[in-house]
């Protein structure tokens, strides 16, 4: 076991962004209409130098895919350096010295980590069933927490992360990063000006077409009893003989994950209520099964929901529907989509559109088969209360793109997480947030495997007829 005082001889740095593969990392800070010069909407802050003393230490917990993704993104952030790495597989832990160097404290037992004094802020990069517990543990030992999402695997969990977050004190920031998206930003503008009308109906979906996006991740050569911590990695789940694929391929169980629901649909349930406002629907139904990655997972490949949204200070009522296929053979695709009575918005990687169909004033005829005097009758107070009259018409569709020198989203969240661990400002995603965006979808997990509605208190936060 290496020294706990050890820290790094130098300050880190990027070699390279995206190394956990998602989209979201690459989509810029401002939106231009199309066909105009840039349009900047002075939504990003103004990230100023930071002084050598005023450095975020970080220490990263988890250092598998979007463990390094999230470092490499927070790294990018002037006046951080990461000082501590743990993992449950030694590979990932000398690949984490490949990346930030040979000094850097690594270990399998995250409380080393917690330990350190040099330690200011955790990346909680970790299974869905740890992330309650070492973030808990990490924001009692005095550390701020950047914790993925889902923010918790069950619904009790989330509420005691709301309850140690306000105990501590501490910043803690749920890492599903579209909260600080610029086209979201952009998207919470219009539509609370009035520019699509009334909000009705949204659906969202999140279709791939891949191994890699089914999370059939590869296993190292060397995986075993020896080279991982199997015992540690259970925890709280039941306890089983080693098996690599659950390890390296946890999102595919329910023990340590939250099926296709509490992975995916947390984005775009974040994406839904930061546009919104909206603090969740109230009931929830969901559908699907597993039709084609029948690798021994125990979740869909496909899954399908219905939320329905309470009318409430903040919006209208209105129903989302969500949809996401792993076995896409038309090549996958995102999209999330606000449809109101005079308009839709829809979001995409690196844009914005919004499309333009008022309803005229004037309904329309259908007096075809009334009698000529109806007829006549009809048309004379028909063009009383609708008398033509010429009107401007505006364009019927926008589209607004994101320039090419951002560093994206994930970046801008991880501006904003340093930005409150320095200056105690609030935070883009708190523990609340991140409750009433995973806790409806666990209600549909429950809801498919149960094949029942499940009622959700968007207020309580809390399951109401769940056994």
């Amino acid at each position: 076991m290496e020294n706990p005082e050890q820290v790094p001889s130098r300050r880190s740095f990027l070699k390279t962004l995206g190394l956990a593969g998602t989209a979201a990392a690459a989509v810029p800070s401002s939106l231009a209409q199309a066909g105009t010069a840039p349009m900047y909407l002075n939504l990003v802050k103004s990230h100023s130098s930071t002084a050598a003393n005023d450095k975020v230490r970080i220490g990263l917990i988890g250092t598998g895919g979007m463990g390094i993704g999230d470092t490499e993104t927070a790294l990018m952030v002037e006046g951080t350096e990461i000082i501590a790495a743990c993992d449950l597989y030694d590979g990932r832990l000398r690949r984490a010295k490949e990346l930030w160097g040979d000094g850097l404290f690594t270990t399998r037992d995250y409380r080393q980590v917690l330990e350190r004094s040099d330690v200011d802020v955790i990346i909680n990069g970790t299974t869905d069933h740890w992330h309650e517990k070492i973030s808990t543990d990490a924001m009692r030992k005095g550390k701020h927490v950047y914790c993925e999402k889902p923010m918790v695997q069950k619904v009790e969990d989330g509420h005691t992360l709301i309850k140690v977050q306000k105990e501590t004190g501490k910043v803690f920031q749920v890492g599903s990063q579209f909260a600080s998206s610029i086209i979201i930003a952009k998207a919470k503008e219009l539509l609370k000006t009035g520019d699509i009308g009334e909000l009705v109906f949204a659906e969202a979906q999140y279709d791939r077409h891949s191994a890699m996006g089914a999370w059939q991740y590869s296993i190292p050569p060397d995986a075993s009893p020896q080279t991982v911590d199997w015992d540690t990695y259970l925890g709280t789940a039941k306890k089983r003989e080693w098996d690599p694929k659950r390890f390296f391929r946890w999102r595919n169980y329910q023990d340590y994950g939250t099926g296709v629901a509490g992975d995916l649909y947390v984005h775009l349930l974040t994406t839904l209520h930061t546009i919104t406002g909206s603090k969740g629907p109230n009931r929830v139904y969901a559908s699907g099964g597993l039709r084609f990655w029948k690798d021994g997972r125990d979740v869909p490949d496909i899954h399908l929901a219905i939320f329905d949204y309470p009318k409430t200070a903040e919006h209208p009522e209105f129903n989302l529907t969500t949809r996401s296929n792993f076995v896409d053979g038309g090549g996958g695709g995102y999209l999330v989509r606000l449809v109101g009575t005079e308009g839709d918005l829809s979001v995409g990687w690196d844009s914005l559109t919004v499309r333009h169909h008022k309803l005229p004033k004037a309904p329309g005829l259908s007096i075809s088969n009334f009698p000529k005097d109806q007829q006549e009758a009809y048309l004379k107070e028909y063009k009383k209360m609708y008398p033509e009259r010429p009107e401007m018409e505006g364009p019927r569709e926008m589209v607004y793109k994101t320039p090419k020198d951002y560093k994206g989203d994930r970046y801008e969240h991880f501006v904003n997480f340093f930005d409150s661990v320095r200056n105690q400002k609030p935070v883009a995603e708190d523990a609340t947030f991140g409750l009433r965006a995973c806790g409806p979808t666990q209600c549909g997990n429950i809801s498919l495997f149960k094949k029942q509605i499940v009622n959700w208190d968007p207020n309580a936060m809390k399951i109401m007829n769940a056994v």
